[in-house]
């Protein structure tokens, strides 16, 4: 059988493990609230009601292509188009084609730094196949301008970061979703993981302070693996309307 991503790649091992997708999401959540197109977000009104929601199906999907045989991941993909489609149709207008690359460039971004916090450093051929997973997937959406080669990526990356964010009432209102959804000690986790892992551009845009006080809890939770109460710091961090689902998200291979 041909899959979309092979087995044993470094992809599926990051996107295999709760672990870093909740820190994927946590820098999704960053960005999704910072992006010039989150009124598009708002349109359908998904993202307000439930934001954690909204974040959570996105990680949904990219976890459905990458597990997937190539047949099926090419399905899932054509159905997050179809979903956009229709909302371009609802509003009469065509979402950017760099607010598309945005997402797939948080997720490149994100995949990469969340591992490095958790687990060790990358190589530069793991960052390329990470980058040549989500560009498959962006080509295969139709996405203009996408860059081919992971250093092109880099560069577009930081000017991506500059040109296509603003702090706006939308920042507001999902920090203040986030805060009603999370509850007051998982939202401060939240904003410590954002710290932690978001760009500094991001970092310096967002009402989320401006130290880190949890690197000795990452130490403690890295051992925590090894001590099998990994689980309770799980317990600590996780939504609870998710818990069940993100901790079903670890898998092998």
């Amino acid at each position: 059988m041909e899959y979309f991503v092979k087995p044993g790649s470094i992809v599926r091992r990051i996107w295999g493990k709760s672990d870093t997708i909740l820190f994927i999401f946590a820098g999704s959540a960053a960005e999704f609230a910072l992006n010039k197109a989150v009124d598009w977000l708002y349109f359908t009104g998904r993202l307000p009601a439930d934001p954690l929601g909204r974040l959570f199906s996105t990680v949904v999907y990219a976890r459905k292509i990458i597990f997937s045989d190539t047949e099926n991941a090419l399905k899932a993909i054509d159905q997050i188009t179809a979903i956009h489609t229709q909302v371009e149709a609802s509003r009469k207008a065509k979402i950017p084609d760099w607010a598309y690359r945005d997402v797939l460039f948080m997720l490149i971004d994100y995949s990469i730094r969340s591992f490095e916090v958790l687990e060790r450093r990358l190589t530069d051929g793991e960052k390329a196949e990470i980058f040549d997973v989500f560009y498959r997937v962006g080509q295969r959406m139709g996405i203009n301008g996408l860059p081919k080669l992971y250093p092109d990526w880099l560069s577009m990356r930081r000017g991506h970061l500059e040109q296509n964010m603003r702090n706006s009432r939308f920042t507001t209102d999902l920090y203040e979703q986030y805060q009603k959804h999370l509850g007051t000690i998982r939202y401060m986790l939240l904003k410590q993981v954002q710290l932690l892992i978001a760009p500094e551009r991001v970092k310096q845009m967002l009402p989320i302070g401006k130290y880190v006080y949890i690197k000795p809890l990452i130490v403690l939770y890295k051992l925590a693996r090894f001590i099998r109460i990994s689980q309770f710091l799980k317990n600590a961090m996780l939504p609870t309307a998710y818990k069940p689902q993100i901790l079903a998200l670890d898998i092998n291979g």
